[in-house]
Order: C-alpha cells, then structure tokens, then sequence
C-alpha cells in the first residue's frame, strides 16, 4: 500500500494537494533561483509552502507547534510531501527558511497564481469590486513606544515584565517609536477606541463569488486606506464602466474623484454631510446592490483574524507584514474556491 493510499482520500486536503501542485508548479522558473547552491541545504520552496499554507488554513499558532503537527500527522506530511521515515525540520530551521524564501515577492506571486487559476474557472468578476481595510495588530508592544530623542526614563521595577508608567505622558507618531517593530504605527480605527501599534491590511474584492483580486498592506494612517484603494484599482480594474463600492470612510471629493477619472463608477456610502457621492450615482439600481454587497467583504477579514492568524501578525517590519497578509488573502482564496467547487474542509 502507498503511502499516498494511506491518508484518508476524503479528506479536502487530497483535493487541495493537487491545487497547490499546479500552482506551484507554474512557479517552478521563478523557485528554482531560490534554492541555495551554497552553505546548509535549505528546505525545498515547495515543501515551505505548502506548509505554510497548513499552518494558515488550520491556525497553526507558531512554527515549533507546525513541526510537532507534521511529526505526528500522517496526511500533513503527505501534503507537505515528507515521507514517513523522513525527519521533520526543526523549528528554527523552518523559521530562518521561511523569512529567506516566502518574501513579498513569492507571496504576491502566489497570490497571482491562485487568482489566474479562478479566473481560469470563471469565478472572478471584471466589473463589480468592493474596498475596505481592517487594523492588524502589530508584534509589538505598547511598553516598547518610546520617546525617538531617547529620553524616556527607564521602566520602573527591573526583571523580564517590568512596569511602565505612561501616566500624563502624550505619545504620538512624530515623537515616538517602537523599538520593538518601528514600522507599526500608534492607531485607532474607530472613534472611541483605544489606539494600538498596528499596521492597515486593504483588500479588493470581486462581487460574483466574494474572491479577493487585491491586497495591499501599509503603515496605519487616517489616509492610508484610500491611498491604498486607489493604488489597487490602478492595478487591477481594466474594463471601463467597472463599479468600485466603499463604506463612508471613502466618501472624500478626492478619492470619488480619482476614481472617476479612472473610468470607475464610484458606488461609496454616502456621508450625513459633505458627501461627494450626488445623484449621477445614487439614481441607478447598481449603486442600491453595491451597498447591499459591501459587507461581503468583512468575511474575508474575519476569516483572516479568526482563521487565518492575521489578527496580530508574527512578524515584525512592513515587509514580512505584507508578505504573511498577502499569503493569508491567497489562502482565503483557496477556501473560498473549496466552497464553491463543494471539497470545504473542517479543522474537526
């Protein structure tokens, strides 16, 4: 009996083995340059990815927990493509591969990969998106925001915990940084709630079937989110006449304007007061729809935080933040194909 035969052939890995097969597979030219030539073997991209993708789509909480989980697991090692007497690498190994090998670059072309296969199936609509960003806690924090100049006192009480007292103290961007991650910026997205380190992750989603088509991730800012949006359509709204539907947060002359000379049909929520949005747009059927539609696209942030660990990210720096968002999006896709094709699998 193969060792295939023995793993439960039910199971929607099976289905997704061969998904991720083919797209790695069109990688192979841009993987190849990644194999080090020199110095210690590295673990195949291949086998890295895959596991990275079990380590998502089953909220694998860190990379000592992966290991022992394809140790013990006989289908996760069939999926990562370890045989049975093969060692597991060590997490540490794992870790140190991972930050070399799955960049922004290789995320982002995974992305592309898993987005042309369901264009390829006809799920992915040219002319009807969606738009909005959600915070992602940074790893960092809020003891490590300190004075830039250097001037911050020392934390009172000494040990591995100690306590720091903030009392009477203002903190801003412009004066203070985290020594932890000084990418991650001090933010709050909703009036009322406390600020945190954090960063912006921004997705564009189609309307047939709820596929993110874009991502972007960038330093949390009060302009940040339109900025992105507007980066987004540029690449990746190309038929004239598109809608592009938003909450209020976009209702800015701004951004409905750019938006507009982009051949895009604003459909953004309007504002109370001051709205940008006139009756050009609100007239027309489609506008009612996109506003109907527009909550759509909290399910791919709520299966990010809740599923797929993005609601504090593991790594630190802008970089390898946008890397882990863009694998986690390309992730989502994936379950979001399984449900469609009818293969959704349970972590049960």
């Amino acid at each position: 009996m193969s060792f295939f035969n023995q793993t439960p052939s039910t199971h929607p890995l099976h289905k997704l083995r061969l998904v991720a097969d083919a797209i790695l597979g069109s990688m192979d030219g841009e993987l190849d340059g990644l194999y080090a030539d020199l110095g210690r073997v590295s673990i195949p991209p291949e086998r890295l990815l895959r596991a990275s993708l079990l380590q998502t789509l089953f909220s694998i909480r860190s990379e000592r927990q992966l290991m022992a989980h394809i140790d013990y697991n006989l289908l996760y090692r069939w999926f990562v493509g370890l045989g049975m007497d093969e060692e597991v690498w060590n997490h540490s190994t794992f870790s140190a591969n991972r930050d070399r090998l799955l960049n922004e670059a290789v995320a982002r072309l995974f992305f592309r990969k898993v987005l042309a296969l369901a264009e390829w199936q006809g799920l992915v609509s040219d002319k009807h998106f969606l738009v909005d960003g959600t915070l992602i806690e940074a790893w960092a924090s809020m003891k490590s925001f300190v004075k830039k100049d250097g001037t911050t006192p020392p934390p009172e009480g000494g040990g591995r915990n100690p306590t720091v007292v903030f009392k009477g103290e203002t903190r801003s961007n412009d004066t203070h940084q985290s020594t932890t991650d000084p990418d991650a910026r001090l933010y709050k997205k909703i009036e009322g709630d406390k600020s945190r380190l954090c960063y912006l992750g921004h997705a564009l989603m189609e309307n047939r079937n709820g596929l993110a088509v874009d991502v972007e991730t960038t330093h949390a800012s009060g302009t940040a989110e339109r900025e992105a949006a507007k980066t987004m359509m540029i690449r990746s709204i190309r038929k004239n006449k598109a809608t592009l539907g938003a909450d209020k947060g976009y209702d800015v002359h701004g951004f409905v304007q750019a938006v507009r000379d982009r051949g895009v049909t604003p459909h953004v929520a309007k504002k109370a007061k001051g709205s940008a949005i006139d009756g050009r747009t609100t007239r027309h059927p489609g506008y009612k729809t996109s506003l109907i539609m527009r909550k759509r696209i909290e399910e791919i942030f709520g299966w990010a935080k809740t599923v797929g660990g993005l609601r504090k990210v593991r790594f630190t720096g802008l970089s390898k933040v946008r890397a882990q968002t863009t694998f986690t999006f390309a992730a989502y896709n994936l379950t979001r194909m399984a449900a469609i094709f009818g293969w959704r699998w349970s972590t049960a």
